[in-house]
């Protein structure tokens, strides 16, 4: 076992790939878009469904516990790629999980359980918690976009010279 694991480390410190991995972080972005994809594309199963969902899970924790201590907004200037890295990751989980649920009628543990917790076996609680949740997303999404309209069009006006 120990010369097994003494011969990895040798391989991975020889490794150009490595190498090239560690040197580039826009190679690396590259290869976590393409792993996004394939999830999205192919089928996978369900412990590793669970685990990329409880990886999401942990994630968006750490990464909200980071942006609520954090002591200068400037400090965080990465935040911005961070969230839509992170939005693309997530979105790729549910179109998985969704293909998943449609194509095995099976869930996985995890969302299971969250959906007993949440609906609590009613179907009726079930509905008016999904009836919420749309509602409200709808109103976050419809804000949302009128804000950047908002500050696209103050962007515009800013542009022209005298025009204020």
């Amino acid at each position: 076992m120990k010369k097994e694991r003494g011969t990895l480390v040798r391989f991975l410190r020889s490794s150009k790939l490595l190498d090239l991995l560690t040197g580039s972080s826009d190679i690396l972005l590259a290869l976590f878009i393409i792993v996004i994809i394939a999830v999205i594309i192919i089928p996978i199963p369900t412990g590793l469904l669970d685990n990329l969902i409880a990886l999401n899970l942990t994630f968006s924790i750490a990464l909200l516990m980071v942006a609520l201590w954090i002591p200068k907004a400037v400090n965080l200037s990465i935040f911005p790629s961070l969230l839509l890295i992170t939005t693309l990751f997530r979105l790729g989980i549910e179109i998985s999980a969704t293909k998943h649920i449609l194509l095995y009628a099976t869930a996985g543990h995890i969302i299971q359980t969250f959906g007993q917790f949440v609906v609590g076996g009613s179907f009726v609680v079930g509905g008016i918690v999904f009836l919420i949740i749309t509602i409200v997303q709808f109103i976050v999404v419809t804000k949302g976009a009128e804000r950047v309209a908002e500050v696209a069009a103050r962007f515009n006006l800013d542009a022209m010279p005298g025009k204020q």
